[in-house]
């Protein structure tokens, strides 16, 4: 069990890297942190970090050591979970909000084998954009959102449940289609079908663009959508291009209608959360949270 906990001294190091973070996460002294790095590093006889003044950085071994880590934590947290069930009777009804991104693109296998699962358990899902959803919570119109962002709502709290990439995206017979790449200053002569306003997309992307130097109000908008699925419809007809989940578009990669075009020095990575009110706890929630984040398909 020691053993154990010096891992996940080290994981929350290798997350954080930052020593002191990790010891208030893990309410223990730095001091402490310290010697169980040294603990792990003597027994592996490798070095974990490399250490630069204050700032730390993972070694190759360190980063083959948190792979491994985090592969051990799942096993457990699958243990935990499978073991749990077995004494638990679920049945009840959550009210689920999700994006417009997650609802029709993640969420549908995951809710079917929730209900295989747990089909005692009655789901009711709505969808609306990020901004929806948080609304939606604080009038306790559902219980649990899944959203594309998180606001400076305090009132609200979330948790991590899966990476997403935003890329751009054109049709198959758009001319710059089979360009290696576009230069930024290219990017305002694009054509483009944008989502709107609180949108956890449009959010991320106007975070994005203002690092290599552009606003939104320097792009071409050739129409504003509030779905992802008639931005996909407009795009595969239209001399155009969209910023999209990469979730989103799947099918139509795979299917070889629609082709990435790389923007030079833009790379668009997000997290989809769980989102509650801050202070909830219900049973079913939870039970919903760790399935999903346990499903692997």
């Amino acid at each position: 069990m020691l053993f154990d906990f010096r891992l996940q001294v080290f994981r929350t190091v290798a997350l954080r890297l930052n020593f002191t973070k990790a010891a208030e996460e893990l309410f223990i002294t730095q001091p402490a942190v310290t010697k169980h790095i040294h603990e792990l590093e003597s027994h592996f006889k490798v070095k974990l970090f490399d250490r630069n003044g204050t700032r730390i950085r993972l070694t190759s071994a360190g980063e083959v050591l948190l792979q491994h880590t985090e592969q051990l934590f799942a096993v457990y947290r699958n243990i935990e979970f499978d073991m749990g069930d077995l004494v638990k009777q679920h049945n009840g009804k959550l009210q689920l909000g999700a994006s417009m991104t997650i609802a029709p693109y993640i969420l549908p296998p995951i809710l079917a084998a929730f209900h295989r699962k747990y089909p005692a358990i009655k789901v009711n899902l709505t969808s609306g954009n990020t901004q929806h959803m948080e609304q939606a919570l604080e009038q306790k119109s559902i219980d649990l959102a899944v959203v594309e962002g998180r606001s400076r709502n305090q009132n609200i709290r979330y948790t991590e449940f899966l990476k997403d990439e935003i890329v751009l995206v054109s049709n198959i017979q758009h001319p710059w289609a089979k360009k290696d790449y576009l230069k930024p200053e290219e990017l305002k002569q694009v054509p483009l079908l944008l989502r709107e306003p609180g949108s956890g997309t449009q959010e991320v992307l106007e975070h994005a663009l203002k690092q290599i130097g552009i606003k939104v109000s320097q792009l071409q908008t050739e129409m504003q959508l509030n779905s992802t699925e008639i931005i996909k419809a407009y795009l595969l007809s239209a001399p155009c291009m969209a910023f999209l989940s990469v979730h989103a578009v799947l099918k139509e990669l795979q299917n070889k209608e629609c082709r990435i075009v790389p923007v030079k020095g833009l790379q668009i990575e997000r997290n989809f959360y769980f989102a509650r009110m801050q202070g909830q706890s219900e049973a079913l929630p939870e039970l919903f949270m760790k399935f999903a984040s346990h499903y692997n398909g």
